[in-house]
């Protein structure tokens, strides 16, 4: 595992990169597919002390990035803090690994482990096709009404472009254009 420490707005002593290489290093324990580390360490200039330093790690694993930031007031404090964030965030997600693994069959063996673990995103369970007709904002509106949707995919029946009607968490509508490049 490459482990780097930067600092911002301050110098980092060696007895303070040895102190985050121990606490960030041990991570990889616990998850060996761990190929790089970034440890920024920040001194932020603030009224009130316990956020004068500022600590984020970020850590890649075959791609998936677990990302960690804690305050304290001392440094120490700070590193242990997100040390044990970023314990946790490992955790969670060789749980979500781990349940995907029980999900697959046997026929499907280690290969199905493989992709689940590397890949880590739900699955598409179903797909469907449908002509998208031109329409007004307030037909289509009145389409995923009748559907009973959050959602509606249209085209524009003024532009031609496809746009996607969504129902807010505040109960109004939203809108997004699709632009083609």
């Amino acid at each position: 595992m490459e482990l780097q420490i930067t600092g911002k707005n301050l110098e980092l002593s060696e007895e303070i990169r040895r102190y985050a290489q121990k606490k960030i290093g041990k991570l990889n324990r616990y998850l060996p597919s761990i190929t790089d580390s970034k440890v920024e360490i920040t001194e932020e200039k603030t009224k009130s002390p316990q956020h004068r330093f500022v600590v984020q790690v970020t850590i890649n694993s075959k791609g998936t990035l677990l990302r960690g930031e804690e305050r304290a007031e001392d440094l120490h404090t700070a590193i242990d803090n997100v040390a044990s964030v970023m314990n946790h965030q490992i955790e969670r997600y060789k749980g979500k690994l781990y349940k995907r693994g029980k999900k697959t069959s046997r026929l499907k063996g280690e290969l199905a482990t493989q992709l689940s673990e590397t890949e880590g995103l739900p699955e598409i369970v179903k797909a469907k096709r449908f002509v998208v007709k031109p329409m007004f904002e307030e037909e289509a509106a009145k389409q995923m009404e009748l559907l009973g949707h959050d959602f509606f995919l249209f085209a524009h029946a003024a532009t031609g472009k496809l746009n996607l009607l969504y129902r807010r968490q505040d109960g109004n509508y939203g809108l997004i254009e699709a632009e083609m490049e």
